[in-house]
């Protein structure tokens, strides 16, 4: 006659592996490669990790390591929500810090010279700014290039481009781009009039998305200004 422990063992190793074949499927999206690429395929689960209760599938090994070192960075954001008070420094001299940002909406923009869909984009946000600079809006390129030759292709990225708005070198000690969770180029924070991050956008960008989202809180802007 067996044992009442060794039933209750045997249970639970069995309910556990039941549990766990569930919890796991075979495909699923890796929730870092959606955020890094704005992957939309399935893929083979090869690892997986929980945090908050909650279960996140990887195509890799890699991936999970690189979740588990930072898992708020690739959780779905919460909007909306303070932005950091990171510090710049600006290409034509001097910091823009998040306090000097304050009574505009903002459309920060992470990119680098070596990153194709930033520099693709680029020109149709220097027309973004165009149209609303005078309504309260400010477009901040904040430029992760490093190396000490990264003036030089910064200056010639922005004059092939014909882009003028305020560009920015993350050069300082603790960089934006880290402040902000950047986990994949471009990457796009709009800010509020009081420094509250309410949309975000990163890999592959829709720009009409961003540019509707840019109107209607310029256009929320004007309006609790007139109030």
């Amino acid at each position: 006659m067996r044992s009442p422990g060794l039933l209750f063992a045997f249970a639970l190793i069995c309910s556990t592996t039941l549990f766990a074949e569930v919890r796991t499927p075979d495909k699923a999206l890796c929730s870092v490669c959606v955020l890094r690429g704005g992957e939309t395929e399935q893929e083979k689960v090869r690892a997986h990790s929980e945090h908050a209760d909650k279960a996140y599938y990887f195509c890799s090994v890699e991936c999970k390591k690189e979740f588990d070192l930072d898992p708020v960075a690739y959780l779905p954001p919460v909007l909306p929500r303070p932005a950091p008070a990171f510090a710049v420094e600006m290409l034509k001299g001097g910091d823009r810090r998040l306090e000097d940002l304050r009574e505009k909406v903002v459309l920060v923009d992470f990119w680098a010279t070596w990153c194709t869909p930033c520099t693709k984009i680029m020109p149709r946000l220097q027309k973004l700014y165009n149209a609303h600079a005078g309504k309260g809006f400010e477009v901040l390129g904040v430029s992760i290039d490093e190396g000490k030759d990264r003036l030089r292709k910064i200056g010639r990225t922005l004059k092939k481009l014909d882009v003028a708005y305020p560009i920015a070198l993350d050069a300082k000690q603790t960089p934006a781009w880290h402040m902000f969770k950047v986990k994949a180029l471009p990457a796009m924070y709009l800010l509020d009039s009081d420094g509250q991050i309410v949309a975000q956008w990163t890999g592959e960008i829709d720009l009409s998305a961003v540019e509707a989202e840019v109107v209607r809180r310029l256009g929320e802007h004007v309006e609790a200004d007139r109030k």
